[in-house]
């Protein structure tokens, strides 16, 4: 581990970068040459004085999850994502078979997503990034462990929570595509990766997933028109917009109410309500 090349690579990543990068408000007086410390830290989810330390060569060895939170949080290139591991001491990641590492223009875009339910997934289905609205809406899946970061996992595998936020009516529609998605990147990835590891876990557990497997349908889809089941505010309507990678590894989910319509109302009270939960009664 090289810890101050690392150091001096932090920073100055940090230092080449702008609230508005990372879609924070910039202040009027500011002494720091680009992010602060403590800016950087709450866009990777840690402890400004975990990140402090890295910066003056304190630190342990951070993990593969830090690294991967840190390039996320500076809007590091696959290059400099990759250069930041070598410094840490870890292997790179096989840039193939991950898409962890979300696309800094992607994450720019998404940035400036604040009144409208937003995401990133992979061609997996795992969810990088959400933003308030698209956690109060769908719920948290970017701290998720395990197979469960995958979307497929969460819809065949119990208790299939995800199912909960679509109309009865309409999940056997959701489940083939799910499993079409799945199919096309184990199609791009091989068996041996990690969609041939999650199809493997999946065939024994689900028989609606074998059958389904076993109709060879293929498509990645998400532009589509929904409707999505919240507990207190009921059924919202919404158009789903894709935006791609060129790669398409990765996709930035937008999911918009018509406007002056019902479906925009509850978005606006779902910006109230948050992630809170009322007891029935």
């Amino acid at each position: 581990m090289d810890r101050s090349g690392m150091a001096d690579f932090l920073r100055a990543r940090r230092e080449a970068l702008r609230p508005g990068d990372i879609g924070m408000t910039e202040g009027a007086r500011r002494r720091t040459a680009g992010l602060r410390r403590e800016e950087v830290a709450a866009a990777a989810a840690m402890s400004v004085d975990y990140y402090t330390r890295l910066e003056q060569q304190r630190g342990p060895q951070p993990s593969t999850t830090v690294l991967a939170a840190l390039a996320r949080a500076l809007r590091l290139s696959r290059d400099e994502r990759d250069y930041l591991f070598r410094l840490a001491g870890h292997a790179v990641p096989d840039r193939l078979g991950r898409a962890d590492h979300v696309s800094p223009a992607l994450q720019r875009v998404f940035a400036r997503l604040s009144d409208t339910p937003a995401l990133i997934i992979s061609h997996l289905g795992e969810t990088l990034a959400q933003n308030a609205l698209g956690i109060a809406l769908l719920g948290d899946h970017v701290g998720a462990r395990g197979w469960a970061r995958f979307e497929a996992w969460r819809w065949f595998v119990p208790p299939r929570g995800d199912r909960e936020i679509y109309p009865a009516s309409d999940r056997e529609r959701q489940s083939r595509a799910i499993v079409a998605g799945l199919r096309a990147a184990y199609g791009l990835l091989g068996p041996s990766s990690t969609a041939g590891e999650l199809v493997s876990e999946l065939l024994p557990r689900s028989e609606e997933f074998r059958a389904l497997w076993e109709r060879q349908e293929v498509a990645q889809r998400f532009a589509d028109h929904k409707v999505l089941v919240h507990p207190e505010l009921g059924d919202i309507e919404v158009d789903c917009q894709v935006l791609f990678t060129e790669d398409r590894a990765q996709a930035l989910l937008v999911l918009t109410p018509e406007p002056r319509s019902e479906a925009e109302e509850k978005i606006r009270l779902l910006a109230v309500l948050g992630v809170q939960r009322f007891p029935a009664g």
